[in-house]
């Protein structure tokens, strides 16, 4: 079963939608996304800690 979060799930007011079938996947393709579309050079921890909380089963 696949695993999905968007940025939406966090807070953050972007239709950015991820799905994988790890989370280690996931949290990789969320990163790349920040920085790329948001502009951060490093990700807080508390986000990622969020992010992990929000990633769920499709």
């Amino acid at each position: 079963m696949a695993k999905v979060i968007c940025c939406r799930d966090v807070g953050v007011d972007c239709d950015f939608v991820v799905r994988g079938e790890t989370e280690e996947e996931i949290m990789k393709r969320c990163a790349e996304h920040a920085q790329k579309e948001h502009g951060m050079k490093e990700i807080p921890q508390e986000l990622v800690e969020r992010v992990r909380e929000a990633i769920h089963d499709e």
